[in-house]
């Protein structure tokens, strides 16, 4: 049985951590915690989790932001699925999960950005979910 849970507790969160390690590797578990509570403080971050006879298989982290690129939109800031679960729809069944809540929302797009070398999460991106690489994202490093 699949279900879909908000992950708002700090035991929720932390049982999050494995997978979102997964994907954020250069995070430990109080780092993460803390960039979690920031977040949520701050920016209005949500996590959600995916879950398969209750274990948690795939989690969601976003935001809701506004600019005069996109309008209204979800900004996707971690999507990860459990390396050992890969390849079952559990990402794409998360991401349509996120479509219907930014829909009954009133949020006009979803953004996210990818990792250069993530050829396999652009392809699940582009081909499976119908998403359109529009840009590139840059930063620098200050300190």
């Amino acid at each position: 049985m699949t279900k879909y849970k908000e992950l708002v507790s700090e035991k929720e969160r932390l049982l999050a951590f494995p997978l979102i390690n997964q994907l954020r590797t250069h995070l430990n578990e109080n780092d993460y915690m803390s960039l979690v509570k920031e977040a949520v403080e701050k920016e209005g971050y949500r996590q959600f989790g995916l879950f398969e006879k209750d274990e948690i298989v795939a989690v969601i982290g976003f935001q809701p932001m506004i600019t005069l690129y996109y309008g209204k939109f979800i900004w996707v800031c971690d999507l990860v699925t459990d390396s050992r679960k890969r390849s079952k729809g559990y990402g794409e069944k998360l991401l349509n999960f996120l479509h219907e809540y930014a829909k009954k929302e009133g949020y006009e797009k979803i953004a996210l950005s990818s990792g250069l070398q993530r050829l396999d999460a652009h392809r699940f991106y582009e081909q499976k979910m119908n998403y359109v690489k529009v840009s590139y994202v840059f930063k620098t490093d200050l300190i």
